[in-house]
């Protein structure tokens, strides 16, 4: 629920609803001026669902999108998480104007041995983070 839990908390900010990727339908999205896509970070990749829901867009014009995940690792390896995604996002138009990853709870495979990493994560300061990164989402939105 990490993943989720971000995903409220952009959401929250910017005015807008979630939908899971059963409740999208890939050719409605032409009626939104901006479009979250976030998954959680399996194997260095985000979420295969969500990759195969990437491919099913159709091509778009003018539409703004941003990308947003949670993993056990962060930082400069964020980049590269995202980097099949925004590829598939740019190849049907979209324009990312913006990514943010953080921290998540993970116990996958050997780290569930060891009790997980990132305990407590996402945490009151990537709440913060990712509302920030929200509100700069928000600044760089035309104004109706």
């Amino acid at each position: 629920m990490n993943t989720e839990k971000v995903a409220q908390t952009i959401a929250s900010n910017l005015g807008a609803e979630i939908k899971t990727l059963e409740q999208a339908d890939p050719n409605s999205l032409s009626g939104y001026d901006l479009v979250g896509f976030g998954s959680g970070v399996y194997f260095g990749k985000l979420g295969k669902n969500l990759l195969d829901f990437a491919d099913k867009l159709p091509q778009v014009a003018g539409k703004k999108a941003f990308i947003f995940s949670t993993s056990g690792r962060t930082g400069k390896a964020a980049a590269k998480f995202h980097a099949s995604l925004k590829e598939k996002l740019l190849s049907k138009s979209f324009s990312v104007v913006g990514e943010f990853n953080c921290a998540g709870f993970d116990t996958f495979g050997a780290l569930r041995i060891l009790g997980g990493i990132n305990k407590g994560r996402p945490n009151d300061e990537d709440f913060k983070q990712a509302e920030a990164f929200a509100q700069s989402l928000k600044q760089d939105s035309p104004k109706p």
